[in-house]
């Protein structure tokens, strides 16, 4: 029997996430997550399908230490680096420019492409980097293909990814709008089609992909039309500690005002701005108990992030011209239903509400939390970034005439 098992790798700068699925029936093997790396003291939790999960902690130095770390903790249930079940290793890949459209097997001149976009993502592409090259010396007779989160956005027509600067300026320096989260974006709105009984090519959605890291996405027929993220994950919507939409005249005042250097700026916009930057907090659990005992910085910045939240909405709406589903995912998304109230208040006449019992519960699967005869459905579907990574992964060596 060819190999079915495909082995998820997200390389952070001091972390690794993975997931061993497998694709006959869509069953995880193995979670986990090697953090803190580098540091005195990192820490590892695994955990096998139907199985109690494992924790230690101790050094991890580098990366090519912690991937085989995680070889040892799968070869402890069966499901190691040399099983001859595994069919390909699959990376996320944060940026892809304009080129990497797909899945990309990675050879040598795709791994060159990916450390030359490194200037628009220097603080992703290089620990993606590590983790496609680590595991390619541990098993370099496997496949490794890459995933972009960049490439659902590809499909955004120039009136869109276009920023009204120098033509000119922008080619010689890539600047444009790539939009991220590319993987959970087009998970989600499949997802979201198959909840509506509907096929992707014949369906509108608007997803909101709410996590510390915040995006929207309209998404037409199946394919990304506009996006809230751009050059960087930084612009868009309010996050956890990120500003989003800014004048980029604030910059240029912090300068010559503020006598603050780019790279502190950097630091501002990026790691202390958005929800922690208004209130303190970037954990909207926190925000919302605030809220509720009466704390107005915490009302201020809740109310921030959900006046931006509509008019990305509205915006997308308009863009669409019309929406069939609105749909919430990622840690916010799928769990604060206030959030998910207070975005479609106030937008019944475009056909938006929420029913507040549907909305009120919970549920582990893909759900409809908008009234029965709602003109347009507001939805909530967890998403899977993973699976839609080793899906991908699978198809592409199938495809490409690999033995798998």
């Amino acid at each position: 029997m060819s190999p079915t098992r495909v082995l998820v790798l997200n390389s952070g700068s001091s972390s690794v996430k993975y997931q061993l699925l497998d694709m006959r029936g869509g069953d995880r093997l193995a979670v986990g997550l090697v953090e803190r790396i580098g540091e005195e003291t990192s820490r590892l939790k695994h955990t096998p399908e139907g199985g109690e999960s494992r924790e230690w902690s101790g050094a991890v130095p580098d990366h090519e230490s912690a991937l085989k770390a995680v070889a040892a903790e799968l070869a402890k249930d069966g499901l190691g680096l040399d099983s001859p079940e595994l069919a390909a290793i699959g990376h996320r890949v944060v940026h892809g420019g304009r080129r990497f459209t797909e899945p990309t097997v990675i050879d040598d001149a795709v791994l060159a492409e990916i450390e030359r976009l490194i200037p628009v993502a220097p603080l992703h592409n290089p620990a993606n980097l590590t983790g496609i090259r680590t595991a390619r010396d541990l098993r370099p007779d496997l496949p490794q293909v890459a995933v972009f989160d960049t490439a659902f956005h590809t499909t955004m027509p120039e009136s869109a990814a276009r920023y009204a600067i120098d033509v000119e300026t922008a080619d010689a320096h890539r600047i444009r709008r790539y939009g991220f989260h590319g993987t959970s974006h087009a998970y989600v709105s499949r997802e979201t089609a198959r909840l509506l009984g509907r096929a992707p090519e014949d369906v509108n959605v608007i997803v909101l992909h709410l996590g510390n890291g915040a995006s929207a996405s309209a998404v037409r027929g199946g394919r990304c039309v506009d996006t809230s993220m751009g050059l960087t994950p930084l612009e868009g919507l309010v996050m956890g500690t990120r500003s989003g939409d800014l004048d980029p005249a604030v910059i240029f005042h912090l300068m010559r005002v503020g006598g603050m250097s780019a790279d502190e700026i950097d630091t501002l916009l990026n790691k202390r701005s958005g929800l922690i930057g208004l209130c303190g907090d970037n954990d909207m659990r926190e925000i919302r108990r605030r809220v509720d005992a009466g704390d107005e910085r915490a009302r201020l910045a809740f109310d921030i992030y959900i006046h931006r939240l509509k008019k990305y909405i509205g915006a997308y709406y308009a863009v669409l011209g019309r929406v069939d589903a609105v749909v919430f995912t990622a840690g916010v998304g799928e769990n604060a239903a206030a959030v998910r109230e207070a975005a479609v208040a106030g937008l019944e006449g475009l056909g938006l509400a929420v029913d507040g019992e549907l909305n009120a519960g919970r549920g582990d699967g893909a759900r409809l939390v908008s009234p029965p005869d709602a003109r347009v459905a507001v939805a909530v579907v967890p998403t899977d970034e993973e699976m839609e990574i080793a899906t991908q992964t699978y198809a592409l060596v199938k495809e490409s005439g690999n033995p798998a």
